[in-house]
Protein backbone atom coordinates (compact mmCIF):
# COMPACT_ATOMS: atom_id res chain seq x y z
CA UNK A 1 0.00 0.00 0.00
CA UNK A 2 1.07 3.48 -1.13
CA UNK A 3 1.46 5.72 2.05
CA UNK A 4 -1.02 8.11 2.39
CA UNK A 5 -1.25 11.58 1.35
CA UNK A 6 -1.75 13.99 4.43
CA UNK A 7 0.17 17.01 3.31
CA UNK A 8 -1.05 19.98 1.34
CA UNK A 9 0.28 23.60 0.40
CA UNK A 10 -2.16 26.20 0.42
CA UNK A 11 -0.70 29.42 -1.66
CA UNK A 12 -2.24 32.35 -0.28
CA UNK A 13 0.51 35.14 -0.78
CA UNK A 14 -1.18 37.42 -3.87
CA UNK A 15 -1.70 40.97 -3.86
CA UNK A 16 -5.47 41.18 -4.46
CA UNK A 17 -4.46 44.22 -6.52
CA UNK A 18 -8.01 43.57 -8.76
CA UNK A 19 -9.87 43.72 -5.21
CA UNK A 20 -8.63 47.21 -3.77
CA UNK A 21 -9.75 49.04 -1.64
CA UNK A 22 -11.29 45.96 -0.30
CA UNK A 23 -8.34 44.23 -0.01
CA UNK A 24 -5.78 47.26 1.31
CA UNK A 25 -6.06 45.90 4.72
CA UNK A 26 -7.03 42.45 4.55
CA UNK A 27 -6.11 39.25 2.32
CA UNK A 28 -8.24 38.50 -0.82
CA UNK A 29 -8.42 34.90 0.61
CA UNK A 30 -10.19 36.06 3.82
CA UNK A 31 -12.61 38.06 2.06
CA UNK A 32 -15.95 36.95 3.28
CA UNK A 33 -17.85 34.44 1.12
CA UNK A 34 -20.99 33.72 3.05
CA UNK A 35 -20.35 33.14 6.78
CA UNK A 36 -16.88 32.27 6.18
CA UNK A 37 -13.54 33.68 4.29
CA UNK A 38 -12.71 32.41 1.18
CA UNK A 39 -9.78 30.42 2.64
CA UNK A 40 -11.78 28.53 5.54
CA UNK A 41 -13.69 26.91 2.54
CA UNK A 42 -10.13 25.63 0.93
CA UNK A 43 -8.85 24.67 4.64
CA UNK A 44 -12.46 22.48 5.46
CA UNK A 45 -11.74 20.88 2.00
CA UNK A 46 -9.02 19.47 2.58
CA UNK A 47 -9.51 18.49 5.85
CA UNK A 48 -12.55 16.19 4.63
CA UNK A 49 -10.27 14.86 1.72
CA UNK A 50 -8.20 13.58 4.82
CA UNK A 51 -5.07 15.72 4.88
CA UNK A 52 -3.91 17.26 8.03
CA UNK A 53 -0.54 19.06 7.22
CA UNK A 54 -1.38 22.48 5.62
CA UNK A 55 1.62 24.68 5.10
CA UNK A 56 -0.06 28.30 3.68
CA UNK A 57 2.41 30.40 2.01
CA UNK A 58 1.65 34.21 2.50
CA UNK A 59 2.95 37.48 1.94
CA UNK A 60 2.76 41.20 3.58
CA UNK A 61 -0.29 42.01 5.04
CA UNK A 62 -1.52 38.05 5.35
CA UNK A 63 -1.23 38.24 9.29
CA UNK A 64 -4.90 37.67 9.42
CA UNK A 65 -5.06 34.22 7.83
CA UNK A 66 -2.56 33.12 10.62
CA UNK A 67 -4.68 34.28 13.19
CA UNK A 68 -7.84 33.27 11.81
CA UNK A 69 -6.23 29.47 12.14
CA UNK A 70 -5.19 30.33 15.61
CA UNK A 71 -6.73 28.28 18.31
CA UNK A 72 -8.28 30.32 20.79
CA UNK A 73 -8.51 28.60 23.71
CA UNK A 74 -10.17 31.70 25.89
CA UNK A 75 -13.06 31.90 22.94
CA UNK A 76 -13.47 28.24 23.05
CA UNK A 77 -14.25 28.46 26.69
CA UNK A 78 -16.54 31.28 26.58
CA UNK A 79 -18.90 29.66 23.97
CA UNK A 80 -18.38 26.19 26.33
CA UNK A 81 -19.44 27.74 29.75
CA UNK A 82 -22.12 29.54 27.77
CA UNK A 83 -23.42 26.66 26.26
CA UNK A 84 -23.56 27.64 22.54
CA UNK A 85 -23.14 24.30 20.89
CA UNK A 86 -23.66 25.87 17.50
CA UNK A 87 -21.19 28.48 17.56
CA UNK A 88 -18.57 25.90 18.66
CA UNK A 89 -19.51 23.67 15.51
CA UNK A 90 -18.80 26.81 13.27
CA UNK A 91 -14.89 26.80 14.82
CA UNK A 92 -14.41 22.82 14.89
CA UNK A 93 -12.29 23.90 11.55
CA UNK A 94 -9.61 24.88 14.22
CA UNK A 95 -10.53 21.83 16.54
CA UNK A 96 -9.58 19.16 13.84
CA UNK A 97 -6.55 17.19 14.11
CA UNK A 98 -4.85 19.48 12.15
CA UNK A 99 -1.25 21.18 11.94
CA UNK A 100 -1.14 24.57 10.16
CA UNK A 101 2.29 25.60 8.97
CA UNK A 102 3.19 29.45 7.50
CA UNK A 103 5.92 30.46 5.40
CA UNK A 104 5.95 34.04 3.49
CA UNK A 105 6.41 34.63 -0.23
CA UNK A 106 8.31 37.76 0.28
CA UNK A 107 7.85 39.59 -3.05
CA UNK A 108 5.24 38.66 -6.08
CA UNK A 109 7.72 35.41 -7.72
CA UNK A 110 4.66 33.91 -9.09
CA UNK A 111 2.35 30.59 -8.07
CA UNK A 112 5.59 28.33 -8.92
CA UNK A 113 7.78 30.11 -6.26
CA UNK A 114 5.42 29.73 -4.14
CA UNK A 115 4.80 26.22 -4.38
CA UNK A 116 8.35 25.82 -4.50
CA UNK A 117 8.68 27.36 -1.18
CA UNK A 118 6.97 24.58 0.23
CA UNK A 119 10.13 21.93 -0.82
CA UNK A 120 11.09 21.65 2.81
CA UNK A 121 8.17 20.67 4.24
CA UNK A 122 7.08 18.41 1.55
CA UNK A 123 10.50 16.62 2.18
CA UNK A 124 10.06 14.02 -0.47
CA UNK A 125 6.25 13.10 0.09
CA UNK A 126 3.38 13.23 -2.07
CA UNK A 127 1.49 16.45 -1.67
CA UNK A 128 -1.61 18.38 -2.59
CA UNK A 129 -1.52 21.77 -3.76
CA UNK A 130 -4.69 23.73 -3.45
CA UNK A 131 -5.43 27.86 -4.34
CA UNK A 132 -6.14 29.78 -1.40
CA UNK A 133 -8.67 32.01 -3.31
CA UNK A 134 -10.30 29.33 -5.54
CA UNK A 135 -13.04 26.79 -3.48
CA UNK A 136 -15.13 24.08 -4.93
CA UNK A 137 -19.01 23.70 -4.33
CA UNK A 138 -20.62 20.68 -4.32
CA UNK A 139 -22.42 17.94 -2.71
CA UNK A 140 -19.07 16.91 -1.36
CA UNK A 141 -16.85 19.50 -1.91
CA UNK A 142 -14.07 17.26 -0.39
CA UNK A 143 -14.62 14.49 -3.65
CA UNK A 144 -12.47 15.76 -6.67
CA UNK A 145 -9.52 16.05 -4.20
CA UNK A 146 -10.07 13.18 -2.73
CA UNK A 147 -10.43 10.98 -5.82
CA UNK A 148 -7.66 12.91 -7.35
CA UNK A 149 -5.67 11.54 -4.50
CA UNK A 150 -6.86 7.92 -5.34
CA UNK A 151 -6.21 8.38 -9.14
CA UNK A 152 -2.63 9.58 -7.75
CA UNK A 153 -1.46 6.59 -6.07
CA UNK A 154 -3.07 3.98 -8.23
CA UNK A 155 -1.45 5.22 -11.87
CA UNK A 156 1.92 6.03 -9.49
CA UNK A 157 1.52 9.65 -11.26
CA UNK A 158 3.95 12.89 -11.04
CA UNK A 159 0.70 14.97 -11.13
CA UNK A 160 -2.94 14.78 -11.25
CA UNK A 161 -4.31 18.26 -12.43
CA UNK A 162 -8.00 19.19 -11.75
CA UNK A 163 -9.40 20.72 -14.98
CA UNK A 164 -12.86 21.88 -15.85
CA UNK A 165 -14.38 23.51 -19.26
CA UNK A 166 -15.14 26.96 -19.54
CA UNK A 167 -16.35 29.02 -22.34
CA UNK A 168 -14.32 29.01 -25.61
CA UNK A 169 -13.76 32.99 -25.32
CA UNK A 170 -12.71 33.13 -22.09
CA UNK A 171 -9.91 30.23 -22.16
CA UNK A 172 -7.34 32.73 -22.59
CA UNK A 173 -7.60 33.50 -18.60
CA UNK A 174 -6.60 30.38 -17.67
CA UNK A 175 -3.82 27.96 -17.84
CA UNK A 176 -5.26 25.70 -20.48
CA UNK A 177 -4.42 21.81 -21.18
CA UNK A 178 -4.32 19.66 -23.70
CA UNK A 179 -5.76 15.52 -23.05
CA UNK A 180 -4.41 12.53 -25.33
CA UNK A 181 -7.31 11.56 -27.30
CA UNK A 182 -11.08 12.01 -26.61
CA UNK A 183 -12.56 14.10 -24.10
CA UNK A 184 -13.30 11.44 -21.19
CA UNK A 185 -16.48 11.49 -18.95
CA UNK A 186 -16.39 13.62 -16.12
CA UNK A 187 -14.29 12.38 -12.20
CA UNK A 188 -11.96 9.98 -14.70
CA UNK A 189 -8.33 10.52 -15.32
CA UNK A 190 -7.10 11.22 -19.03
CA UNK A 191 -3.02 11.57 -19.91
CA UNK A 192 -2.46 15.03 -20.41
CA UNK A 193 -0.02 16.49 -23.03
CA UNK A 194 0.30 19.78 -22.83
CA UNK A 195 -0.25 22.97 -21.11
CA UNK A 196 -0.19 26.66 -21.31
CA UNK A 197 -0.51 29.70 -19.29
CA UNK A 198 -3.01 32.07 -20.23
CA UNK A 199 -2.51 31.37 -23.95
CA UNK A 200 -3.39 34.34 -26.29
CA UNK A 201 -7.58 34.86 -27.21
CA UNK A 202 -7.99 32.51 -30.16
CA UNK A 203 -5.00 29.81 -29.69
CA UNK A 204 -6.32 27.77 -26.93
CA UNK A 205 -5.95 24.00 -27.55
CA UNK A 206 -8.81 23.37 -25.78
CA UNK A 207 -11.72 24.63 -23.46
CA UNK A 208 -10.43 22.86 -20.27
CA UNK A 209 -8.77 24.89 -17.90
CA UNK A 210 -6.63 24.33 -14.51
CA UNK A 211 -9.53 24.67 -11.80
CA UNK A 212 -6.44 25.33 -8.97
CA UNK A 213 -6.49 21.49 -7.44
CA UNK A 214 -3.35 19.62 -7.96
CA UNK A 215 -1.71 16.46 -6.37
CA UNK A 216 2.13 16.46 -6.83
CA UNK A 217 4.76 13.93 -6.32
CA UNK A 218 7.96 15.35 -5.02
CA UNK A 219 9.21 15.32 -9.29
CA UNK A 220 7.50 19.16 -8.86
CA UNK A 221 10.25 20.51 -6.77
CA UNK A 222 12.81 19.06 -9.16
CA UNK A 223 10.82 20.49 -12.36
CA UNK A 224 10.35 23.85 -10.65
CA UNK A 225 14.03 24.38 -9.53
CA UNK A 226 14.72 24.04 -13.46
CA UNK A 227 12.13 26.78 -14.30
CA UNK A 228 13.34 30.04 -15.58
CA UNK A 229 11.30 33.07 -15.00
CA UNK A 230 8.91 34.50 -17.49
CA UNK A 231 8.84 38.04 -18.99
CA UNK A 232 7.40 39.26 -15.46
CA UNK A 233 9.70 37.87 -13.83
CA UNK A 234 7.94 35.29 -12.42
CA UNK A 235 8.06 31.15 -12.11
CA UNK A 236 4.68 29.74 -13.58
CA UNK A 237 3.60 26.07 -12.20
CA UNK A 238 2.23 25.51 -15.75
CA UNK A 239 5.59 25.62 -16.78
CA UNK A 240 7.29 22.80 -14.36
CA UNK A 241 3.91 20.96 -15.35
CA UNK A 242 5.00 21.26 -18.90
CA UNK A 243 8.47 20.27 -18.15
CA UNK A 244 7.39 17.09 -16.03
CA UNK A 245 5.49 16.69 -19.52
CA UNK A 246 8.05 16.81 -21.67
CA UNK A 247 10.64 14.48 -20.10
CA UNK A 248 7.97 11.76 -19.77
CA UNK A 249 6.25 11.58 -16.34
CA UNK A 250 2.76 10.62 -16.18
CA UNK A 251 0.91 13.26 -15.86
CA UNK A 252 -2.97 13.18 -15.43
CA UNK A 253 -6.12 15.66 -16.43
CA UNK A 254 -8.89 15.16 -13.69
CA UNK A 255 -12.00 16.83 -15.52
CA UNK A 256 -14.80 18.03 -12.54
CA UNK A 257 -18.01 16.97 -12.95
CA UNK A 258 -21.18 18.95 -13.71
CA UNK A 259 -22.56 19.32 -10.38
CA UNK A 260 -18.71 19.86 -8.71
CA UNK A 261 -17.78 24.11 -9.50
CA UNK A 262 -15.07 25.81 -8.96
CA UNK A 263 -14.94 29.47 -7.54
CA UNK A 264 -12.17 31.84 -8.30
CA UNK A 265 -12.08 34.99 -6.29
CA UNK A 266 -9.94 36.81 -8.04
CA UNK A 267 -12.01 40.15 -9.13
CA UNK A 268 -15.00 42.05 -7.96
CA UNK A 269 -17.42 39.58 -11.09
CA UNK A 270 -16.42 36.69 -9.89
CA UNK A 271 -15.94 37.31 -5.94
CA UNK A 272 -20.15 38.42 -6.27
CA UNK A 273 -21.06 35.90 -8.02
CA UNK A 274 -19.64 33.46 -5.38
CA UNK A 275 -20.94 35.22 -2.67
CA UNK A 276 -24.57 35.38 -4.07
CA UNK A 277 -24.49 31.59 -5.13
CA UNK A 278 -23.07 30.05 -1.68
CA UNK A 279 -25.50 32.58 0.49
CA UNK A 280 -28.45 30.69 -2.06
CA UNK A 281 -27.42 27.17 -1.17
CA UNK A 282 -26.10 28.52 2.62
CA UNK A 283 -28.35 25.55 4.69
CA UNK A 284 -28.93 28.03 7.26
CA UNK A 285 -29.88 31.43 5.84
CA UNK A 286 -29.92 30.61 1.90
CA UNK A 287 -33.95 30.72 2.20
CA UNK A 288 -34.21 33.96 3.26
CA UNK A 289 -31.52 34.90 1.17
CA UNK A 290 -33.69 33.72 -1.52
CA UNK A 291 -36.72 34.94 -0.22
CA UNK A 292 -35.38 38.45 -0.54
CA UNK A 293 -34.23 38.07 -4.06
CA UNK A 294 -37.27 36.98 -5.44
CA UNK A 295 -38.84 40.32 -3.55
CA UNK A 296 -36.32 42.93 -4.98
CA UNK A 297 -36.27 41.02 -8.95
CA UNK A 298 -39.31 43.34 -8.87
CA UNK A 299 -37.60 46.75 -8.55
CA UNK A 300 -35.12 45.73 -10.91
Amino acid sequence: MPNEISKAIVPAAGLGTRLLPATKSQPKEMLPVGRKPVVQYVIEELQAAGLNQMLIITGRRKRAIEDHFDPDPMLLSALEQAGNEALLSELSFIQRNTRFFYTRQSSPRGLGHAVGLGADFVDDDDCVVALGDSLIAGEDPAAPVRAMLHTHQDLKAAAVIAVEQVPADEAHRYGVVSIKGAEPPPGEPVVLTDIIEKPPRGTAPSNLAVAARYVFSPAIFEALGRTPPDRQGEIQLTDAIKSLIQMGQPVYAWPLRADQRRYDVGNFESYFRTFIDLVLADERYGYLARQYIKAKAYEL
